[in-house]
């Protein structure tokens, strides 16, 4: 049908739309599905060429025999076979490494070229010359992000060869479904490999309408913003003609352009947004695994920046960033550009979202110290919003540390997923126990990974428990957890959906700016005073054990550690000197706080992951052990008397490791804290019966403990002495702590 007779054919029984709303939705819905009619509607006409001829694109793949994760500059250098669409890898956890030729067809001359690659598991697209350049999400639902930009004005028979970096596992690891155990066994098939030209209106036209389909499904039923956004999708479909393809999308677009431009008023809702990315640091997946997630979600962004100059993107946990810098150094170079441009926004100033009920105090401040001054060295950004989005809850000491340490705002979620108690605001102050207060947002949205849909953006609206204080709230859009971040989509909807009547305003901002504009504009805020408490994570406290054990055991280790090694620095002599261990006691925290990441120490990860951290507290206690050897040996030194080693057995298992260390706890979970004993042996001096016996107590005040002396026959002294009959001190009844009998 002529489209310049669409008009009087189809405003013709306007009435019958309203009264058959459900009808008139099926309708369009059935449109826009890929899986149904998708012959016939519009997803039929978004690509306009696509091959993956053998003539065009030819496949060869490396797969290392373990589950290493070798490097580019080692897999190219391989012999690849030649693999195809269809062939399945495996097992989990393993690596493969493909290399894609491809030839350009003549027909694709002066098209922009896109290579689409789905081996239903995560991948890293490198170029030729060794960069990173795209990641990838192999999937069946809204995660996949399969696409990658060969060239933006291609040539007649140009030839391309890249590397794909397959990871054999998922964003949420290698389980069935989101929260699964994994699979160990578990392979992955190669479901697509093809180039491909987008019919970029057709996309457009997608976006359109499901902004606006979006608002017929949320809006209340007889709202009349619903109901005209009904007709307009409704005529949409109507215009559409796949003979007369080009001129019918921009009719429809037309349609659209003249629904979403009836812009609000202006006391409507004003959310601010920003691109979030939330990688957990260890959860389904070890650490190793996490090193590529980071790569992969960054290189995403980072393109997804390139395309889109509104969008901002905003991530924390300087332990990723440093990680990045160290093995893909490319990446590291670009975030840096973005970040000075303030398109990509560092937050959070911690080393890792940190659990907040296990590790001692020493420890956070020792997360917002090496956090902070990470991001200070390598960024020249102090982050003011303190970021744990899905932490497990949240200590009453956190307000004081946060000032202390440079922040003032403090952003989180995790509460508005309380299974008894709904908490009762949106934007309060949080005061510590001190007094301290740092003013607190949760996003309504109930979500710290938004799909940047209708339904979510007015949630953010109507979840809102603090409208009376301020009309604004801040919402986190993008695949996370497992990585990723945003998709393109997402950002053609928050293009449609920002300034359009129905909806509230979206903004992209820096939320530094959000939380500045409520300290200076909110009309009033309630307190909240005390610990944030979680109701739905409970097994904080209990599982795994011997995690919490030896991340208490490690933090008694490296105080004792410092404070050994500051005591012989400041007593050393020209002829007998101490070179302070900063470095290793520097690397050392590092990997403390690493392990006391908010899905490892509670005991939420799959069990390879404790198998890295047990590793991890074995090298900290060997290390610090190691240190305060060295430490003690310089205190106690005098110029006559040297003394060549400490008696102290060594073991190779973490128990055995962790009971012999310097700070020797008789009960970790007890009141006991730490008292601990070294044993010399002098150079002039090898009779062991008479060595001497060094006691310290590395507390601030006098106490008494119960300590194990290793190695030493019945007949030492000391030991002589302790092997005397022992009585109460008590005249009746039992106690732990007892005295020789005279």
């Amino acid at each position: 049908m002529p489209l310049e007779n669409s008009k009087t054919s189809y405003d013709i029984n306007h009435t019958y739309l309203q009264k058959h709303q459900a009808i008139t939705k099926d309708r369009i819905k059935n449109f826009i599905n890929s899986e149904f009619w998708s012959s016939v509607n519009l997803s039929s006409v978004l690509w306009k060429k696509e091959t993956s001829a053998p003539s065009h694109i030819v496949l060869e793949v490396w797969s290392p025999s373990d589950l290493s994760r070798p490097t580019f500059v080692n897999a190219i250098n391989q012999s690849f076979r030649p693999t195809h669409v269809g062939e399945s890898f495996g097992p989990a956890w393993s690596t493969h490494w493909f290399r894609i030729s491809v030839s350009i067809p003549d027909d694709y001359e002066g098209e922009q070229v896109v290579f689409q690659f789905d081996p239903k598991c995560e991948a890293m697209i490198w170029d030729n010359s060794g960069h990173p350049v795209q990641g990838i999400t192999g999937a069946d639902d809204d995660t996949r992000r399969v696409e990658y930009i060969l060239t933006e004005c291609a040539k007649a028979g140009e030839k391309y060869t890249f590397y794909a970096e397959v990871a054999c596992n998922g964003l949420f690891g290698t389980g069935l479904f989101e929260i699964a155990p994994p699979i160990e066994n578990r392979y992955y098939t190669l479901t697509r490999a093809s180039i491909g030209v987008k019919n970029q209106e057709a996309w457009h036209m997608m976006h359109d309408l499901e902004t606006i389909l979006g608002m017929v499904d949320n809006l209340g039923q007889d709202n009349s913003r619903r109901i005209n956004a009904l007709y307009a999708a409704n005529q949409m479909v109507n215009v559409f003609d796949r003979d007369n393809l080009d001129d019918s999308v921009a009719v429809a677009r037309k349609i659209a352009s003249e629904f979403l431009s009836v812009q609000p008023s202006s006391g409507t809702h004003q959310i601010t947004t920003i691109g979030h990315c939330h990688i957990d640091t260890a959860w389904l997946w070890t650490y190793d695994e996490t090193k590529r997630k980071v790569a992969r979600s960054f290189a995403s962004q980072l393109n997804l920046m390139e395309k889109y100059p509104e969008f901002k993107f905003i991530a924390s946990q300087a332990q990723q960033f440093e990680w990045l810098e160290n093995n893909y150094s490319d990446l590291s170079k670009k975030v840096h550009k973005f970040v000075k441009s303030g398109q990509f926004v560092i937050t959070g100033g911690t080393w890792i979202e940190m659990d907040c009920n296990i590790p001692n105090g020493e420890s956070l401040v020792r997360q917002f110290l090496y956090g902070q001054r990470y991001f200070m060295q390598k960024f020249g950004v102090s982050p003011k919003i303190f970021w744990l989005p899905d932490t497990f809850g949240y200590a009453a000491q956190l307000p004081q540390i946060v000032l202390q340490t440079g922040g003032k705002y403090f952003f989180t979620q995790k509460l508005s997923w309380n299974n008894i108690n709904k908490f009762p605001h949106s934007t309060f102050n949080w005061v510590g126990l001190d007094g301290s207060s740092i003013l607190t947002h949760m996003a309504p949205a109930a979500t710290y990974n938004g799909n940047a849909r209708v339904d979510q953006i007015i949630k953010s609206e109507t979840n809102h428990c603090d409208l009376s204080s301020h009309n604004t709230s801040l919402y986190l859009y993008g695949n996370g957890d497992g990585g990723g971040g945003p998709q393109a989509e997402m950002i053609e909807r928050i293009r449609r959906m920002s300034n359009t009547e129905g909806i509230p305003k979206i903004k992209h901002a820096d939320p530094t700016e959000f939380y500045d504009d409520i300290a200076k504009n909110a009309r009033s805020l309630p307190n909240w005073r005390g610990e944030l408490y979680f109701e739905l994570h409970r097994g904080t406290y209990t599982s795994q054990a011997l995690t919490k054990k030896y991340n208490r055991k490690s933090e008694f280790l490296l105080r004792s550690a410092e404070l050994l090694s500051t005591l012989a620095y400041v007593s050393h002599t020209q002829t007998n000197s101490f070179d302070y261990p900063y470095h290793e006691l520097l690397k050392l925290w590092k990997l403390l706080c690493l392990n006391q990441f908010h899905d490892v120490i509670p005991g939420s990860s799959i069990e390879l992951v404790y198998k890295d951290s047990d590793g991890i507290y074995r090298d900290i206690i060997k290390s610090a052990n190691q240190i305060c050897r060295n430490a003690i040996l310089r205190i106690v030194s005098s110029e006559s008397i040297s003394y060549d080693s400490i008696i102290n057995q060594e073991s190779t298992s973490l128990e055995s490791c962790s009971s012999n260390m310097t700070d020797n706890c008789a009960s970790i979970f007890g009141n006991n804290i730490p008292c601990s004993y070294s044993r010399f042996v002098s150079n002039e001096n090898n009779d062991k019966e008479e060595n001497s016996v060094l006691v310290y107590n590395s507390c601030a005040w006098e106490r008494t403990s119960v300590v194990t002396l290793d190695g030493s026959a019945k007949l030492n002294p000391i030991v002589k002495q302790s092997l005397k009959p022992r009585k109460s001190l008590y005249s009746e009844g039992f106690s732990d702590v007892a005295a020789p009998n005279e």
